[in-house]
């Protein structure tokens, strides 16, 4: 059996991940409760795959690497080999990450960016949204969902409130 793909992300409710600069102030000064299922999610994988500039901006605003006891992997077109946290994957995305389901392990989080989810979302390779909404209409910024995706039939798990932010969990069908 394929390992899933788990997509746990915070959206404003306009569908905006972070604001054309990349910036996440408004979702860090929202108020919620507790870590909004993080840790229960995040015990459930092994692995963690990010994009380039989503790991430069995890290296930039946060003091220690924080997914250093997972095997992580960066798609980029700039860097090769690995260092001390992560692999940096210079192959096709889809590819590699079709051969990486295929391994033995846990499930796999898909962490960012935008361009890489719309690779994903467009081969229909998540198994789990965990989509957290927060009370923000940003107006513009980096989108969840690009367009010209293919029809996915989900299905609801649960749903639940942290503060502020509401949860909406879903699986593939």
């Amino acid at each position: 059996m394929a390992r899933e793909i788990i997509l746990y992300i915070a959206a404003s409710l306009d569908g905006f991940i972070a604001k054309e600069n990349d910036d996440l102030q408004w979702l860090e000064e929202t108020q919620g409760e507790g870590d909004a299922g993080y840790a229960e999610m995040y015990q459930s994988i092994d692995t963690v795959i990010m994009g380039k500039r989503t790991y430069d901006y995890v290296l930039e605003h946060i003091d220690v690497f924080p997914y250093s006891d997972k095997k992580c992997y960066v798609f980029s077109t700039s860097e090769e080999g690995s260092n001390e946290y992560v692999d940096f994957v210079n192959e096709d995305i889809i590819e590699f990450t079709k051969k990486l389901k295929e391994q033995e392990g846990s499930k796999i989080w898909m962490v960012g960016g935008s361009n890489i989810l719309d690779s994903f979302i467009k081969e229909n390779l998540i198994d789990e949204y965990i989509i957290t909404v927060t009370p923000h209409i940003l107006g513009s910024g980096i989108p969840m969902f690009k367009e010209k995706n293919p029809e996915i039939n989900l299905v609801l798990l649960e749903t639940k409130r942290y503060g502020q932010f509401v949860q909406m969990h879903y699986k593939r069908t």
